[in-house]
């Protein structure tokens, strides 16, 4: 008796759809003015059901996803024909290290790289704003991931503008024109690589500041924690209507159809993981990839080898 197709359980096909829902809801639409005010960090499913139950299945959701992730990336990697660059920019202590670490977790490290940006060096600061980060560009067939990034240059900088002066640039006003500019510079950028087989997506990890607060005290009264932990962190929260403000104007400047951007609720890293990993397997399985096909000359070659394994 032939055995019956089982059928997909209703209930996570159901739930996916809601994912999808809130996924469409993350994406800032280009010429959408974004208003952090308005998205709440704190986000963590209906509330209908108790949170250990939204937990549990955000969490097999995730592992879903990261296995999903797991065959994309190796059909990506063997057709050599795309490559995909990831990038996260957060506030301090909003889970960019621990996301990544969760969501590329079943990756294989050939296939993928990632570049944690930091405060410019002497040389990165004698070119061009977009330098050092061009030089980490992914190659085809492999997954780049920039924790931090160029958006930098309109974040931080923008926030401290007495930075520009060590950039050596001839005109260092830091006026609307000037973003404006940069924005710019992002967007063609951007549009670049994609022309060139470079999918790009982004994502912003939105915590809120009391969010902020409590990992910044668990840091400092965990001592296994405390490596993590900078005074210039607590300074630079005393900005954190500026960097709001930066945020917004970067998100509505740079989100892009070719390039967009993803506004992630992250007081709470269960969901901000399952989020995070359904947009990048669903991104690379929407390239529809396959595997490289052989010419006629090598199929004559495999199957000479496989006739000479088989005599041995």
């Amino acid at each position: 008796m032939p055995h019956k197709k089982k059928s997909a359980d209703p209930t996570s096909n159901r739930t996916r759809r809601r994912l999808q829902k809130v996924i469409a809801d993350c994406r800032v639409e280009p010429g959408e003015k974004s208003r952090l005010s308005s998205r709440d960090a704190a986000w963590a499913g209906s509330k209908k059901a108790p949170k250990s139950e939204r937990k549990n299945l955000a969490e097999q959701l995730l592992s879903q996803d990261v296995s999903d992730l797991a065959v994309a990336q190796e059909l990506l990697y063997a057709s050599n024909s795309s490559s995909v660059l990831l990038i996260f920019q957060a506030m301090d202590a909003a889970g960019k290290d621990s996301t990544i670490r969760h969501v590329m977790s079943g990756v294989n490290p050939q296939g993928c790289q990632v570049y944690s940006f930091k405060q410019p060096s002497p040389e990165e600061l004698d070119h061009n704003f977009l330098w050092r980060c061009m030089k980490a560009l992914p190659e085809h067939g492999r997954i780049g991931i920039f924790n931090r990034s160029y958006y930098e240059e309109v974040l931080v900088v923008r926030v401290h503008p007495e930075l520009l002066v060590s950039q050596h640039l001839s005109d260092t006003k830091p006026t609307k024109e000037f973003w404006q500019s940069r924005y710019d510079d992002i967007n063609h950028f951007e549009q670049h690589l994609v022309r060139n087989g470079t999918v790009i997506v982004k994502f912003f990890l939105n915590v809120s500041k009391e969010e902020q607060r409590k990992r910044f005290l668990e840091r400092i009264d965990r001592p296994e924690k405390h490596w993590k932990f900078s005074a210039s962190d607590t300074r630079e929260r005393e900005h954190w209507d500026d960097y709001m403000r930066a945020y917004e104007q970067m998100l509505t400047a740079t989100s892009t159809e070719w390039a967009p951007w993803y506004v992630i609720p992250a007081d709470n890293k269960w969901i901000t993981r399952a989020l995070v990993a359904n947009i990048i397997a669903s991104t690379i399985r929407n390239l529809h990839l396959s595997y490289p096909t052989l010419t006629p000359e090598q199929e004559r070659e495999l199957k000479a080898a496989g006739r000479r394994l088989r005599r041995e």
